[in-house]
């Protein structure tokens, strides 16, 4: 399956689907979910089970419905169904689901602080700490 990753949308049904579905099914779950969206205008639709280990998508293409599914040996697709709703994805989001990486909140590395000193209202970034940081780096100052 090719698309062009700029127009496509992804859809991820808000609630634990049966994946015993197929295409009439997963089909009826799609036009009672989004209600605002027209499942033949060729975005994906995906389902996820109640233990979130597999995934159904469903969408439409120029001759007809397609239906792809994926099992995780390992992991979840979604940690908590509380925190899930009804909603679009972009492209990304989805090829990081797809992994079984779910995207938390998310972390700034930097910080833009004011001196409370300076009233002219200069800002200066400071860099928060993160386990990401390469620490062999060294200003030009202390290397020897």
């Amino acid at each position: 399956m090719f698309f062009p990753e700029d127009r496509i949308r992804v859809y991820l049904y808000g609630q634990p689907a049966d994946m015993r579905k197929s295409f009439d099914g997963l089909y009826a779950l799609a036009r009672q979910g989004f209600t605002e969206q027209d499942p033949l205008n060729g975005h994906l639709y995906a389902f996820v089970n109640r233990r979130a280990t597999q995934i159904r998508v469903l969408y439409f293409d120029r001759s007809g419905w397609c239906v792809w599914a994926k099992r995780l040996e390992a992991g979840r697709f979604i940690s908590r169904w509380e925190n899930v709703h009804s909603r679009a994805l972009d492209w990304t989001a989805f090829k990081l689901m797809l992994e079984g990486i779910e995207p938390g909140h998310r972390r700034k590395r930097y910080e833009l602080k004011r001196n409370s000193d300076d009233s002219g209202g200069n800002v200066q970034a400071a860099c928060v700490a993160s386990s990401h940081v390469d620490h062999a780096v060294r200003p030009s100052a202390q290397r020897r």
